[in-house]
C-alpha cells in the first residue's frame, strides 16, 4: 500500500508542472495578443453583419459586386472602371435590390456555417472510433489506461489550441488564404513571424479573444480544432502501454499548441508552403485539401519520434531480436471503431469545402469511400499472399490508410484515381508495419505510424500525381483566370501536365515528416532525459490500469483473495 501511495504521489506531482506550463503559455500569449491588437477590421461576434452582397457568387465564382480597379497599368483598366461605375450607379438606383442581395449573401454564409459545424460534429465523433480501435488492439491489462489517454487527449490538446494554437495557425489566414465560404475571417490578418508570401506563424486570435471573437472565426475554430484533435489521437496508438499520464499530457499540449498549428499555418493559414506557387512558381503552391499531411503525417511522424524516445514495450523483442506478437484483446472493438472512423471521415473530407454551396462535396464523398474500400481490399490480398490468411486488423488498417491517403487529393481527382490511391495505401500500410517492426525496430502497437505517417505522405504526393485540373481554379491565389493556358484550369498533377505541382507536393509532404519527427524528437528526448516518460518496469508488467489510475477496465478478471 505504501508503495502504491508513493507512486500516486509521484504521479500527481507532475500535474502542477503541467498546470504551470499551461499558465505560463497563457500569460505569454495574452501579452502577445495585447501587443498585436488593433481596431480594424472589427469582429462580428453576433453574426449580424457577416454575409452581405459581397458574399454572393454565381456557380463559377463570379462575384455579384464589381470591385473598384486599383491598378491603372493593366490593359483593360478602362473597361473595369466603366463596369465599376455602372455597378455603383445601379446600386444607387435600386436600393431594394441591394438589400435583397445582402440577404442572399447572409443566407449563403448561414448555409455554409451549418454545413461546416455539422461536419465538424462528425469529425468530433471520430474520437469514439479512435478510442474503440486503439483499445481493441491493446492488451486487457492496459485498456483503462488507453481509454484515459484518448479522453485526456481531447481535453488538454483543446485547451492548448484555444490558448495559442488557433492563433498560431490561423491568426494571419486573411492575408493570403481567407476561407470565403465563412465570410473571409477578415479580422485574422497578421503574422507573428514573417509576412506576405513568407509567413511562418499567425499572430492574432489568442484565447479566441479580440479578432477571434467573431462568428466566422468561431465556425472555423470548431471545424479546425477537431482536426487538431485527430492528430492528437494518432499518437495514442503508437505510444500506448508504456507512457506515464503526466508525460502524455505534455505530448498532447505540445501537439495542440506548437507542432500541429505551426505546420497548419504553413499550409492552411496562408503561410509559406501554400504560397510557393506565387513565390517560386511551383504550381498552385503546396495543396492538402483535408489533411493527409497537415493532420495525419504530422500526427504519424510525431508518434514515430515518441515511439523511438520511449523504446519498445517490455518483451516485444526476444533475445534473438525478433518481434513478438501481442494479440489484440477485442476484435469487435477494432472493427466497430474502424467503421465509426469511416463515418466520421464523411465530415473530415467533404466538410473541408467549408461550405455546402460548393457542390464538389459529392465527388469528394464518393472518392473518400472508394479509396477506403480499395485500401481494405488490397491490404487483405497482400496479407493473404504474404502469410496465407487475411488479417482483420490489417484489413481495418488498410481501410484507414486508404482514407488517410485520399484526404489530401480527394477534391482534385477522379473516382478511378481514388481507387488507385486506395490500392497503393493498402500495400503501403502493410509494408510499413513489417518494416517498422522488423527493420527499424520501432514498436507501434496499432500501426499508427504506417497508417497515418506513411499513408499521409502517400496522400500528399498522390495529389501531385493524379490531380486532373477540374477543380481548384485560383487555389492559393494562383491562376484564377487561367492556368497552363486554360481558363478555369484547377490544381493539376504530373500525369495531367504540371510537373511543378508534383515537385511542390514532394517538398511539402517531406517537410511535414521532417518537421513533425524532428521537433518532437528534440523536445521529448530532452524531456525524457530530465524525467523518464515511462512507468516503472513492475508497473508495465502488471499493466498500467491500477498503477496509473487505480482501477481495472475488466475488474471481473482480477484475482480476489480472502
Amino acid at each position: 500500500m505504501s508503495a502504491r501511495l508513493s507512486l500516486q504521489s509521484s504521479r500527481f506531482r507532475v500535474l502542477p508542472m503541467v498546470a504551470g506550463l499551461v499558465l505560463g503559455t497563457m500569460i505569454v500569449a495574452t501579452f502577445i495578443s495585447v501587443c498585436r491588437a488593433d481596431d480594424e477590421p472589427k469582429p462580428d461576434p453576433a453574426g449580424i453583419v457577416t454575409g452581405d452582397r459581397t458574399s454572393v457568387f454565381d456557380a463559377g465564382g463570379t462575384s455579384f459586386v464589381v470591385s473598384e480597379p486599383t491598378d491603372k497599368s493593366v490593359p483593360d483598366y478602362a473597361q473595369k472602371q466603366k463596369d465599376y461605375d455602372e455597378f455603383q450607379g445601379q446600386a444607387a438606383k435600386e436600393p431594394l435590390a441591394m438589400k435583397l442581395a445582402d440577404g442572399v449573401g447572409h443566407v449563403r454564409l448561414a448555409t455554409n456555417f451549418g454545413w461546416t459545424l455539422n461536419t465538424g460534429y462528425l469529425v468530433l465523433f471520430m474520437q469514439a472510433g479512435f478510442a474503440l480501435l486503439t483499445c481493441g488492439l491493446m492488451r486487457k491489462k492496459n485498456a483503462a489506461h488507453l481509454m484515459m489517454l484518448n479522453f485526456a487527449a481531447y481535453v488538454f490538446a483543446f485547451l492548448a489550441y484555444y490558448a495559442v494554437g488557433f492563433a498560431f495557425q490561423f491568426g494571419a489566414v486573411a492575408v493570403n488564404a481567407a476561407p470565403l465560404n465563412l465570410g473571409g475571417t477578415p479580422t485574422l490578418n497578421s503574422f507573428l513571424i514573417g509576412n506576405g508570401s513568407w509567413g511562418w506563424l499567425g499572430g492574432k486570435g489568442f484565447f479566441l479573444s479580440g479578432p477571434a471573437y467573431d462568428a466566422g472565426a468561431n465556425a472555423l475554430t470548431l471545424f479546425e480544432v477537431v482536426f487538431m484533435e485527430t492528430a492528437g489521437y494518432i499518437i495514442v496508438g503508437a505510444i500506448c502501454e508504456r507512457i506515464t499520464f503526466g508525460a502524455f499530457l505534455l505530448c498532447e499540449m505540445f501537439v495542440g499548441a506548437i507542432l500541429y498549428p505551426i505546420f497548419g499555418c504553413w499550409v492552411w493559414g496562408g503561410g509559406w508552403l501554400s504560397q510557393l506557387g506565387t513565390s517560386m512558381g511551383l504550381g498552385h503552391g503546396y495543396v492538402d485539401f483535408a489533411g493527409s499531411t497537415v493532420v495525419h503525417a504530422v500526427g504519424g511522424f510525431c508518434a514515430m519520434a515518441l515511439a523511438v524516445v520511449l523504446g519498445p514495450r517490455l518483451g516485444k523483442y526476444g533475445p534473438d531480436g525478433k518481434a513478438r506478437a501481442f494479440p489484440a484483446h477485442n476484435i469487435p472493438f477494432v472493427v466497430t471503431g474502424t467503421f465509426i472512423l469511416l463515418f466520421g471521415w464523411m465530415g473530415f473530407n467533404p466538410g473541408s469545402t467549408l461550405g455546402a454551396t460548393d457542390l464538389r462535396i459529392s465527388v469528394i464523398a464518393v472518392n473518400t469511400n472508394l479509396a477506403a474500400v480499395a485500401g481494405a481490399a488490397s491490404a487483405m490480398v497482400f496479407w493473404y499472399m504474404r502469410f496465407g490468411k487475411p488479417d482483420i486488423t490489417m484489413a481495418c488498417n488498410g481501410m484507414l490508410a486508404g482514407l488517410v491517403a485520399i484526404t489530401a487529393p480527394c477534391a482534385f481527382v477522379s473516382a478511378n484515381s481514388a481507387v488507385v490511391i486506395g490500392i497503393l495505401a493498402g500495400i503501403v500500410v502493410c509494408v510499413g508495419v513489417l518494416f517498422n517492426e522488423n527493420v527499424l525496430k520501432v514498436d507501434d502497437p496499432c500501426g499508427a505510424i504506417s497508417v497515418h505517417g506513411y499513408g499521409g505522405l502517400l496522400g500528399g504526393i498522390s495529389l501531385g500525381l493524379f490531380a486532373d485540373g477540374t477543380y481548384g481554379a485560383g487555389w492559393n491565389g494562383v491562376g484564377a483566370a487561367s492556368y497552363l493556358g486554360t481558363a478555369g484550369q484547377g490544381v493539376t498533377g504530373l500525369l495531367y501536365g504540371d510537373t511543378s505541382q508534383f515537385l511542390c507536393q514532394v517538398i511539402g509532404a517531406s517537410t511535414s515528416a521532417l518537421w513533425a519527427f524532428g521537433a518532437t524528437f528534440v523536445v521529448f528526448k530532452t524531456v525524457n532525459a530530465i524525467r523518464s516518460m515511462r512507468p516503472t518496469m513492475d508497473n508495465e508488467r502488471e499493466g498500467l490500469d491500477v498503477p496509473q489510475f487505480g482501477l481495472l477496465a475488466y475488474p471481473e478478471d482480477a484475482v480476489v483473495s480472502d
